[in-house]
């Protein structure tokens, strides 16, 4: 192998260290299938929820995690792969592909990491039916909300009773 070869493989291995740090979690998918404009649509909605994707050769992701919290990857990386990477929301690329594997019944989860621990193919499928922490936050938001409402009427009416009387 040329050094020149070499430096270009040593690029890309930096490449993906750099996106895996500090990242909640990493998914990988066998993205076989696809045409151009679902994979274009897929990489635009991971894209707005600030998830990197990008395909890479299994090598060169094995070499990249040697060492890291994502090393327990290296033994379902085999044939087409293609790597999610979040550093904002632990469960976003695996609920994006998700959405995106049940609108065009392509493509299939291999596995991932999420804050630190590995995941089989079956976890992921779980862990993408976990809400955003937005929504999250908004449910329970919504629901210390309805029994102080609950409460401020019920003050209120004992109020207007008295004004009344």
């Amino acid at each position: 192998m040329s050094v020149e070869a070499k430096q270009a493989k040593q690029i890309i291995i930096d490449e993906i260290k750099e996106k895996l740090n500090g990242a909640q979690s990493a998914v990988v998918i066998d993205y076989m299938g696809t045409t151009v404009a679902e994979a274009d649509a897929m990489r635009k909605e991971l894209r707005e929820a600030n998830v990197d994707y990008t395909v890479y050769k299994n090598t060169l992701i094995k070499r990249a995690i040697e060492g890291t919290e994502f090393e327990p990857l290296k033994d379902i990386l085999e044939g087409p792969t293609a790597i999610a990477i979040s550093k904002e929301d632990a469960t976003a690329p695996a609920r994006i592909l998700k959405g995106v594997f049940d609108r065009y019944k392509k493509m299939s989860f291999k596995a991932g990491v999420v804050e630190g621990n590995f995941y089989d193919q079956e976890a992921i499928k779980e862990i993408a039916s976990i809400p955003s922490r937005d929504v999250l936050i908004a449910k329970f938001m919504g629901s210390i909300q309805s029994p102080v409402s609950k409460l401020v009427r019920t003050f209120q009416a004992i109020a207007d009773d008295k004004q009344e009387a």
